[in-house]
């Protein structure tokens, strides 16, 4: 069996992103409009309520909009946090489950990026400092960091549908 080095492993993976990307990518004057009319909520796993809240609402500044019971598990909760425009990041604790930490597993989470202004940004990423999150700062606009359930973070200074300059919807 042969085995590619990094850099034919490199060219492979470039090529096959180009191929799918010719295959399937549509210019956006002749891209149909999506059957979707937005993300409602993102819904996380949260070991602690109240930490989550502290850290969401507290640190991040999204304000905490509801607290329910979690219809698929007694005693469980599921609340949400308003990220703007109409969109929601939520989250379900499961009280007396041994959910183990977070992990970042195939078909699971890699992060969540949230858009906010580059003064909120700037901003933000100070209060994040300040309340002792290690972060790491990337491209001047993306800052990351682990919530206190460990899943990952992005805040974006870019505006909604964009990437480090990129339009990308």
């Amino acid at each position: 069996m042969t085995t590619m080095d990094e850099d034919q492993r490199s060219i492979h993976h470039a090529a096959e992103r180009e191929r799918i990307k010719q295959s399937y990518l549509v210019a956006a004057d002749t891209r149909p409009p999506s059957s979707a009319r937005g993300l409602h909520h993102t819904a996380l796993v949260s070991s602690d309520v109240e930490k989550t809240v502290q850290f969401y609402q507290g640190i991040l500044e999204f304000p905490l909009t509801e607290l329910i019971e979690n219809r698929d598990y007694p005693g469980s909760s599921h609340f949400f946090f308003d990220i703007g425009n109409g969109n929601l990041l939520a989250f379900f604790d499961f009280p007396g489950l041994d959910v183990g930490p977070y992990q970042e597993v195939l078909g699971g989470l890699h992060h969540v990026a949230i858009s906010v202004e580059p003064t909120r940004w700037a901003a933000l990423r100070d209060r994040l400092i300040a309340a002792g999150i290690e972060l790491a700062e990337h491209s001047e606009v993306s800052l990351y960091f682990r919530d206190p359930d460990g899943a990952r973070i992005e805040l974006i200074a870019d505006p909604l549908g964009e990437m480090y300059g990129n339009h990308v919807l």
